[in-house]
């Protein structure tokens, strides 16, 4: 399945409000479904790739899933997540500069970063506010899904 016929078919999908949809052909396997549940892919027979769905099925803007830190010493951090296997880019194209640095003060549904995922560019925003205390992921390196990528004091 090429890249326009899966942007039209996610279109089409998130226009009709449909919640979860399968796909299965000799080549390709695709398996949607909108809100906190799982995405998974499965191409030429290789292992499914898993990863966490955006709010609706559309690729673009994919909201992070933030877990708060362990209860050691009740800190005050929230760490933003990868919701998917891809590449971490600090900022929206390689001259402009980064979404956030250490330090920065955050709001809900601000852009973080962006992770490439299947050749789609995928922005992902902050569920909440706070400060930038840590950025745990260098720019343009590989992530894993889940792995944490931003450390972010709550306010």
């Amino acid at each position: 399945m090429d890249l326009k016929k899966l942007k039209t078919l996610l279109r089409i999908l998130e226009q009709r409000n449909v919640s979860e949809f399968e796909f299965e052909d000799q080549d390709v396997r695709i398996r949607l479904a909108r809100g906190a549940l799982v995405r998974e892919v499965q191409a030429h027979g290789q292992a499914a790739l898993v990863v966490s769905s955006a709010p609706a099925p559309a690729l673009a803007h994919a909201a992070a899933p933030q877990a708060q830190a362990p209860a050691a010493g009740d800190e005050p951090f929230d760490y933003v997540t990868s919701p998917f296997v891809g590449t971490f880019y600090r900022s929206p194209s390689p001259d402009a500069p980064p979404f956030v640095e250490v330090g920065s003060v955050i709001r809900e549904g601000q852009p973080l970063c962006i992770i490439e995922a299947m050749k789609l560019m995928n922005e992902i925003e902050s569920e909440r506010a706070g400060t930038i205390a840590e950025i745990l992921v260098e720019n343009g390196k590989p992530v894993e899904f889940g792995q944490r990528l931003f450390k972010v004091r709550r306010t």
